[in-house]
């Protein structure tokens, strides 16, 4: 398997499986589903709302090295050098959208 490949499959893994069952056990993280984890890393990576950016589907349509910043990103929540709930106001804010109110205040 070709180092994009496997990469594109880290990705599926990552967002389709690992961070969806490490939500389980995260009451602080705001979101526990795939399209909610693939939108706040792919919109961190990309720096605006990555449909703007790349056509759907994204984990075969966006360039290696942008994917290769949204996995990094979704390691580093999963390691907890990231913090989820600021990468998702973040991803909000890029798409114009107000904070859900459960994020707004100090957890």
């Amino acid at each position: 398997m070709s180092a994009e490949a496997e990469l594109r499959a880290r990705w599926r893994s990552l967002v389709g499986e690992v961070l969806p069952e490490a939500a389980r056990g995260r009451r602080d993280w705001p979101v526990a589903l795939d399209h909610c984890f693939a939108r706040i890393l792919l919109d961190n990576a990309c720096g605006r709302p990555w449909r703007e950016v790349v056509p759907p589907p994204a984990w075969r349509h966006i360039a290696p090295d942008r994917l290769a910043e949204a996995v990094a990103i979704g390691e580093a929540v999963l390691t907890g050098t990231a913090d989820l709930a600021a990468l998702n106001r973040r991803s909000l804010a890029l798409r114009g959208k107000a904070v859900p109110v459960r994020e707004a205040g100090p957890s």
